[in-house]
């Protein structure tokens, strides 16, 4: 496999290039696709600027965007090891939504000094997908950019995330007859992730929500957290203790976005019945899922392809995106987030235990998914 994945990248100098959609074979078409015809295509845009996003790519185009300081299963490794990253999510956008995109690698920043960057380079971009931004920067860079332009802009860390998760915990949920909104949840891991599925839960009207990062249960008074985690803190009816063993007894729900091996089978023991586990880190899961399923989980996902019900952010992406582009709309919101997850969740139309998700590959995912944001477009700002 390993020197599969390097001759796939070495044979083209990457994954990825660039096409063109008018041949250029003659002097006829030079003129119109360069000198002198695109001279009429330029007045006309200065005469009237939101032609820019007609008659040019930056009405199709998205940016994928990373500073390479958060990678999944690998953590900081910097712009230039990112640009593999981002150049992956940019083909699958092409593949999967016939969307494009092409990925830029920015050397880390403050968040402000990166929002403007990026503001400046806005009039090329339909969107702006960010990845792999270490928080708490990324909540920050996403507010700042969001208030600077006029195209949408997604987290996928974030929202990507988010969306799947509760999509999954929606059939989970039908799975072992438990209203959703009852659920007693524990969310182990509240970075960039953690934070956004929290918010994407609490918006849905999850309330019994219990949050727990390296240094134990978030209070809304913690010290040792930030302002984004412990205002989350503020909005939950979580349970009372400081570490995640003292407040795992009797919750329905683990969602598990931290690190390997930080859930025990003793702690799914006591957990309620039929519990649900999501154990998502990568590329190691918080407990194993066999494990998990001995000590007595009804549903279990992972974040891996080699188990059943994998949580990947592909299920949401390529779609949102498609859908964004086709509707014009401007911004994502929470309300497209669980509009989205829904369509997900409603692709199984009889969850199982093993099947909570549709899979990657699974025919009309993305069609799903752009038509649920479409649907979106009388009711969201453009």
């Amino acid at each position: 496999m390993t020197d599969d994945v390097f001759e796939i990248h070495k044979k083209h100098t990457g994954i990825l290039g660039i096409e063109g959609d008018f041949p250029v074979e003659n002097k006829e078409e030079l003129g119109l696709a360069y000198t002198p015809g695109v001279a009429q295509v330029a007045k006309a845009i200065q005469k009237d600027p939101k032609l820019k996003d007609v008659y040019t790519m930056s009405g199709k185009l998205v940016a994928v965007v990373t500073d390479g300081t958060a990678v999944l299963g690998l953590g900081n490794i910097g712009p230039g090891a990112g640009l593999p990253i981002v150049e992956g999510k940019a083909l699958l956008y092409k593949d999967l939504a016939q969307v494009d995109a092409v990925p830029l690698a920015l050397e880390p920043e403050d968040a402000t000094t990166m929002a403007h960057h990026l503001q400046a380079i806005a009039p090329s971009f339909a969107g702006f997908h960010l990845e792999d931004i270490a928080a708490p920067k990324c909540f920050e860079l996403e507010e700042e950019l969001r208030k600077l332009v006029d195209i949408p802009v997604y987290h996928d860390d974030q929202e990507g995330t988010a969306i799947v998760i509760l999509a999954g915990l929606i059939n989970a949920a039908r799975v072992v007859q438990k209203p959703l909104s009852e659920l007693k949840v524990v969310l182990n891991g509240v970075g960039a992730s953690g934070v956004a599925t929290a918010r994407l839960l609490d918006a849905v009207g999850l309330k019994r929500l219990t949050l727990v990062d390296v240094d134990g249960v978030v209070h809304p008074d913690s010290q040792n957290y930030n302002h984004y985690q412990t205002d989350l803190a503020q909005n939950f009816q979580g349970v009372a203790g400081e570490t995640l063993d003292d407040v795992i007894a009797d919750q329905d729900v683990f969602i598990g976005l931290s690190v390997a091996n930080v859930l025990s089978p003793q702690q799914v023991q006591r957990m309620a019945a039929q519990p649900i586990i999501f154990a998502l880190a990568n590329p190691v899961p918080e407990i194993d899922p066999e494990e998990a399923r001995a000590a007595g989980a009804t549903v279990v996902a992972t974040g891996s392809s080699k188990y059943p019900n994998q949580v990947n952010n592909i299920l949401a992406f390529p779609g949102l995106y498609r859908g964004l582009l086709q509707s014009g709309i401007k911004s994502v919101t929470p309300a497209m987030e669980a509009t989205v997850a829904k369509a997900l969740a409603g692709m199984i139309a009889t969850p199982t235990a093993q099947t909570i998700v549709p899979g990657v590959f699974d025919a009309g995912v993305v069609q799903t998914v752009s038509q649920a944001v479409m649907e979106l477009e009388n009711n969201t700002e453009k």
